[in-house]
């Protein structure tokens, strides 16, 4: 009987940590989405990822190529016409392990520079670095496709 109890406790602890860890998108009220076809992943001498975390930068890639914005390597949005630059979006990311792990990514409007959405995948039970992280990058993943969803 008391084993029961126990991992009953177990369960509602468990439970309770993990309504604790949400993910949303926050879009712009001045902002329409789907002018947007291209993003392009900012990756320069000041915005890099921590080298412990590189392992995670192509799901993070990979994450964007869910949506229907098609990637443009950053040092090629010069071959863009005018048109195509109007509707490219800057992307940048950030990772966050605390006791949760959490994942955002920014999307900025590559014209005005001004951020126009911003997709936050969180998950954490605790028990394991990198399971937590993986299941952030899901998250996060799936609030990008539901951003920028395919036509």
């Amino acid at each position: 009987m008391i084993s029961r109890i126990k991992y009953f406790l177990i369960v509602v602890v468990i439970m309770a940590l993990s309504a604790c860890t949400t993910s949303k998108s926050t879009v712009s009220n001045r902002v329409d989405l789907s002018k947007y076809e291209y993003a392009s992943i900012i990756n320069n001498n000041t915005y890099r990822i921590p080298a412990e975390l590189m392992e995670y930068e192509i799901q993070l890639f990979d994450a964007v190529e869910s949506s229907r914005l098609q990637l443009v390597s950053d040092i090629r949005i010069n071959e863009l016409t005018s048109q195509q630059r109007d509707r490219l979006l800057l992307v940048k990311y950030g990772i966050n392990q605390t006791e949760e792990a959490v994942v955002t990514v920014n999307f900025i409007d590559y014209m005005t520079g001004r951020p126009v959405a911003s997709c936050r995948g969180a998950f954490g039970l605790g028990l394991s670095y990198s399971k937590d992280l993986k299941e952030a990058i899901k998250r996060v993943s799936k609030q990008i496709s539901e951003t920028f969803p395919k036509k």
